[in-house]
């Protein structure tokens, strides 16, 4: 297989993109590197198609690795064919070679196995030729009767004959593609319930049934999840005389055999006892890879976007940990993240200490110089929220107040990590901290938390957990170095997530700092314990130092592109102090006034000269703006450094804006002062709300009450469709909705976004 020419043409890319990617890959840089300080090699590849690609890289070799063992294998056995060699180095998925092997894999006694050693797979091939239209099936087996062999009788013979005939049909792989075919595009899922009486969350599949190839992949996870409870009971049920006619296409090529019968037998049992079970468990297997691969993709984009929301500058915080019989951890936080006192409230039942906690956030809030509350959206959070909404009302100070997502806050507050950041803290205070510090930069704050236990997705416990670690790491990975980091604030946990990093290194690093100072220049990394040549490369761009040296340190700019980058700003005459001042925001006219070339407007053509044309051309000329190409200028000023395109404008770009944000363009966070009852709710009424979670059937929206609203997927877009919810909301995207329907009892909204 040429790697190379399949990745190409599977993706879309030429084929020198595919050999620079591969290689740079195959040398060990990481994937944030890659993207970021290769573009040239790459052409410019995303990320996204960079992970892809790796992936890809690594089962197309897995594949090659596949097929050569099992050619060695079945060399072995002396039964290796150059058309089956050929069959099998022709194959472009593991399944495919894995049904070539299946007729040479050794397996256990079976019936077949025992026919043979009676000595009755020549009356099997008999039976295969079906060349004989006269006389009976019986009469031809008389031969092959034996009792030293234990074949007593005719029917014996011909019942082992049909037994070998069985496992041939089900060995075959062109049969076994049919068949696994034909199931995934026929079959029909069924579910019941183990006991009808029971009431449980999987009510609706109690008497249901739905086509394997339109089932949607909540529901495969959902039915999974039902069956492990041993609440559900699920079959796979297929056209069984489709199935059989499919087999008997391939097996019986004479009717008029004497034999015709005898097969059409032995098909159904072929299929019932052999491949019915395999194909209907393959196709399964396959509905739940998908749906798992879906529920990790809809993991990994809301992950994503909730470490992405922007952080809060300025913010003076009360964090509030929410809850009932122990109450309320409160925790105050300045600007930095800073503790500067905590305690604990009780608002909520049992206590409902209402004056009391309002006394006590007044006192913090003064003393404090408090502007925002932040509050867990965990147990008691609306209670709280009520409480906190009166108390800004009634104190008249210039405070708001937000919800924040509090998963995965217990588990960081009795980490190790906790631990040893805050040995004399108690894991409530812990918790409280980490929410206030969540709304303050949250990408610094949730990384210290294991991935997965943010929770933001479906079935989070149900799928693959090591396929569900590696896309979230991914996702961290990609959005820490897309951000970048302090290099003289980051924690050990943001650091370990730097291209080139791993946590020991991470923890040399802020050793360093605190044993020398604090870094002044990116260099000084090359000191750092264990932190060698390859890994200063891969890591010192997305490393930043504010007010260092050199300005480029505080820039994405990396160290192999100071030489350039200077030279760029000598040939500009603009002075590096500028970019340290904030970014030299009219570089672009600089580059118009070294390397632009006037163009004159182009003449139009044919019957385009008419009297407008013309009129514009005048215009032109009178206002005396001929035509910019700033393409032209970026390239001849590349070509004037010696340094690729794409690299030079990102160059530009940093000095235009120094360590530009990303987070910038994401959805603000929404501030509150005010609070609803579910009471209040009304029948079309419109609201604004924050989207807390997005699903394959929809999306969850805090609409400031106890419970999120839910968007289904069906009232997402007045335009019609809509594939995915994602292809219209994301987490943390604030929305207008409507409300369509209420539920009381449950306490359930539901919304609707075609406002």
């Amino acid at each position: 297989m040429d790697l190379i020419k399949v990745l190409a043409s599977e993706f879309g890319l030429k084929t020198s993109q595919v050999e620079a990617t591969v290689k740079l890959i195959d040398e060990g840089n990481t994937i944030p590197f890659i993207a970021r300080y290769r573009k040239e090699a790459t052409g410019g590849l995303s990320d996204v198609v960079l992970r892809d690609m790796d992936d890809r890289i690594t089962y197309l070799r897995n594949l090659e690795e596949r097929k050569g063992e099992v050619i060695r294998l079945i060399d072995e056995q002396g039964k290796l064919t150059p058309e089956l060699q050929a069959q099998i180095e022709e194959a472009q998925v593991l399944q495919r070679v894995e049904d070539l092997y299946k007729p040479f894999k050794k397996k256990k006694a079976t019936r077949a196995s025992k026919a043979r050693e009676k000595g009755l797979a020549p009356l099997a091939e008999i039976i295969r030729a079906q060349q004989l239209v006269e006389g009976a099936p019986e009469a031809v087996a008389a031969d092959f009767v034996n009792e030293e062999k234990e074949v007593a009788t005719a029917a014996e013979a011909l019942k082992g004959a049909c037994d070998i005939i069985a496992e041939e049909i089900s060995d075959s792989p062109e049969l076994t593609e049919k068949i696994r075919n034909a199931t995934s595009q026929s079959a029909v899922i069924t579910t019941e319930a183990v006991d009808p009486e029971e009431k449980t969350v999987y009510d609706m599949y109690y008497e249901f049934a739905e086509g394997a190839s339109k089932i949607p992949n909540h529901r495969i996870l959902a039915i999974n999840r039902g069956e492990k409870e041993k609440k559900l009971k699920v079959k796979v049920n297929t056209d069984v005389e489709k199935m059989e006619h499919i087999i008997a296409e391939d097996v019986i090529t004479n009717e008029k055999s004497i034999f015709s019968e005898l097969l059409k037998e032995t098909i159904a049992d072929a299929y019932k006892r052999l491949m019915a079970p395999s194909a209907e468990r393959e196709l399964r297997n396959t509905l739940t890879e998908r749906a798992e691969l879906e529920a990790v993709k809809v993991f990994a984009k809301n992950t994503e976007k909730l470490l992405m929301v922007p952080p809060v500058k300025g913010a003076r915080i009360i964090s509030i940990d929410p809850g009932f019989r122990t109450g309320c951890k409160v925790a105050v936080l300045d600007e930095t993240g800073k503790l500067k006192a905590y305690t604990t409230v009780y608002p909520t039942e049992p206590k409902n200490d209402v004056k009391g906690t309002e006394k006590t956030l007044k006192l913090l809030a003064e003393k404090f110089n408090i502007n925002t509350i932040v509050i867990g959206n965990g147990t008691a959070s609306r209670e709280t929220e009520e409480v906190v909404a009166g108390f800004i009302k009634k104190s008249g100070l210039d405070i708001n107040y937000t919800i924040v997502n509090e998963a995965g806050a217990s588990v960081y507050s009795a980490s190790k990590l906790a631990t040893e950041e805050y040995p004399d803290l108690d894991v409530t205070v812990r918790g409280a901290m980490s929410l206030g510090r969540r709304l303050q930069d949250p990408l610094a704050e949730l990384v210290k938390i294991p991935t997965k236990s943010i929770g933001v997705g479906q079935y989070q416990h149900d799928i693959n957990q090591g396929l569900l670690e590696g896309a979230l790491d991914n996702v961290v990975e990609d959005c820490v170095n897309r951000v970048g980091v302090d290099l003289n604030t980051a924690s050990p946990s943001l650091l370990a997530h730097v291209a080139g990093i791993n946590m020991g290194i991470a923890k040399n690093i802020v050793a360093y700092r605190e044993e020398n100072g604090i870094f002044s220049e990116r260099k000084q990394l090359k000191k750092v314990p264990k932190l060698g040549e390859k890994t200063y490369n891969q890591c010192a761009g997305f490393c930043r130092i504010s007010g260092g040296k050199n300005p480029l340190d505080g820039t994405s700019v990396h160290p192999e592109s100071y030489a350039a980058a200077e030279e760029m700003l000598k040939k500009l005459g603009i002075d590096k102090a500028d970019i340290a001042g904030g970014g030299y925001a009219d570089i672009d006219e600089k580059i118009w006034q070294v390397y632009g070339v006037t163009e004159k407007p182009a003449a139009p053509k044919g019957r385009a000269k008419g009297l407008a044309a013309l009129a514009e051309l005048s215009a032109q000329a009178e206002n005396k703006k001929p035509k910019r190409n700033m393409k032209k200028a970026i390239a001849a000023m590349a070509t004037d450094l010696g340094i690729g395109e794409l690299t030079l404008k990102d160059i530009v770009e940093e000095v235009k804006k120094p360590g530009r944000d990303p987070r910038e363009d994401a959805p603000p966070v929404v501030f509150r002062n005010d609070v609803k009852s579910f009471d209040d709710l009304k029948i079309d009424m419109e609201l604004e709300g924050t989207v807390r979670n997005v699903v394959d059937f929809g999306a969850f929206v805090d609409i400031g009450v106890k419970n999120d609203g839910l968007v289904h997927i069906s009232e997402m877009s007045k335009k019609g469709f809509v594939k995915h919810p994602m292809d219209v909301v994301s987490v943390g995207d604030t929305v207008k909705v409507k409300i369509i329907k209420i539920d009381y009892d449950k306490k359930r909204v539901g919304l609707s976004m075609k406002v």
